[in-house]
């Protein structure tokens, strides 16, 4: 089997069951909700499968709405990620991307952090958004996104760096 294979295979297990039974029980103050699973679609490697990437992120998220019985706003979430995911690249690296050169995991930059940060961002605003999809709640939608957002960053920039292989 492929290397690449075995090690999302492995990635997608262990960040549905870190999630699964660790961060779901997290809920501090109401408002911040961690949801670094979603590291799973970020580290996904650039020169992928895009097919291969949207089944797994309908895969990623379909599974998360059936545990945490939430209708289908992981799914749409984590497909919505993953299809913006390119233009994130673009965006963030320039160049590099298109020469196919990005590494997540390695040393955090700018570049790095923007492109986590503005993913993040965008699930969570996706996420929160279909949860309460009401627009006279749009303070909570917004007060929600940015603490999940800070949170969920913090704990995957940890989770990369402690994951990440040594050189």
């Amino acid at each position: 089997m492929n290397n690449n294979l075995i090690q999302n295979s492995i990635r997608f297990v262990l960040l549905m069951a870190i999630q699964i039974l660790i961060f779901n029980n997290i809920n501090f103050l109401g408002y911040i909700n961690p949801y670094p699973y979603i590291l799973f679609i970020l580290l996904f490697p650039v020169n992928g499968n895009k097919n291969s990437l949207l089944l797994a992120s309908f895969a990623l998220g379909i599974f998360m709405d059936m545990f945490l019985n939430s209708g289908g706003v992981h799914t749409t979430a984590c497909l919505v990620l993953a299809f913006v995911r390119p233009t994130l690249f673009k965006f963030s690296f320039g160049l590099s991307y298109e020469y196919q050169t990005v590494r997540i995991a390695d040393k955090l930059s700018t570049e790095r952090f923007s492109f986590i940060l503005i993913a993040i961002l965008i699930h969570h605003i996706t996420l929160f958004f279909l949860e309460i999809f009401k627009f006279e709640f749009i303070f909570e939608i917004l007060l929600r996104t940015i603490c999940s957002t800070i949170f969920t960053l913090i704990l995957s920039i940890i989770i990369i760096y402690l994951i990440k292989p040594n050189k």
